[in-house]
């Protein structure tokens, strides 16, 4: 049974302060439950989300953690005042020490995605997802070239979550393409790659590891055999080796691991946040 109960407390969808506060509590061996509470921008909302962490307060009679990213004052200030957690506001912490360096108020802007419609950088990232899912598993070769970064790899090794993670957190049209037994037998890669080589990056894992993935997609088949396995990913290294292409093993990574790797390596001139 979970030990501790976390509220993140936001007057946008409350991302920001999940994310960030499941970072600080990751450093702790104690098991939470989460509870979010977005969209809290009215102080009649906070009045109600006061009277919910209090009543789990006195239900567990132990304090709940609090992480808050509200940015209007006056709902801030009914939980600065009246809510009985731990409250940790990351606004607080980190704004207003800004505001003091830069010399200048933040414009306590609520949500990051506020004002979408008119946020370039939002309209990006978005043609960055559609690029990646008409691009996703070698479906589309068309306008490869515009592509940031083209992940190969044997199929299951983790190419099409890295490409969506990369076009939703950073903008990247990232597409994917599959290394399959004809490109083996050819011991070659697919034509439709040749001209964008500087922009592969391969991805392998380990063939214990991908038969289990396998085996939950085909169970009992030859694709997922560890036999098989083990010779697809023995040709697609030796492949990536003869043609240079950097790569890396996905057995133990998680998709922001293996993103960060691959952003420090190709290191592309357009990132969005």
């Amino acid at each position: 049974m979970p030990n501790r109960t976390v509220f993140f407390v936001s007057d946008g969808t409350g991302i920001t302060a999940e994310t960030f506060g499941n970072a600080i509590l990751n450093q702790f061996e104690v098991e939470f439950r989460h509870i979010r509470l977005p969209y809290t921008d009215t102080v009649d909302k906070a009045h109600q989300v006061v009277r919910q962490i209090n009543q789990v307060g006195a239900l567990e009679n132990k304090k709940p953690l609090v992480f808050t990213t509200l940015a209007n004052e006056e709902v801030l200030s009914v939980l600065t005042q009246h809510c009985n957690g731990v409250l940790m506001d990351m606004f607080s912490t980190f704004v207003n020490p800004l505001e003091l360096e830069l010399n200048m108020k933040s414009n306590h802007r609520i949500g990051r995605f506020s004002d979408a419609s008119k946020s370039k950088e939002y309209q990006s990232r978005i043609e960055a997802i559609n690029f990646s899912l008409d691009h996703d598993d070698g479906q589309s070769n068309r306008d490869l070239a515009s592509s940031d970064v083209i992940l190969v790899g044997v199929s299951r090794s983790g190419k099409t979550p890295t490409s969506l993670y990369l076009a939703m957190q950073y903008g990247l049209k990232a597409s994917n393409y599959p290394l399959i037994p004809e490109d083996f037998e050819r011991q070659d890669l697919p034509p439709a790659l040749k001209p964008h080589i500087k922009k592969l990056f391969g991805l392998t894992i380990q063939a214990e590891r991908l038969s289990e993935i396998r085996n939950e997609r085909r169970p009992n088949s030859k694709y997922a055999s560890l036999a098989n396995c083990k010779q697809e990913i023995r040709e697609a290294e030796s492949m990536m080796r003869r043609s240079g292409i950097r790569w890396l093993s996905t057995t133990t990574k998680s998709i922001e691991e293996i993103s960060t790797t691959i952003l420090q390596e190709i290191r592309p001139e357009r990132l969005t946040y």
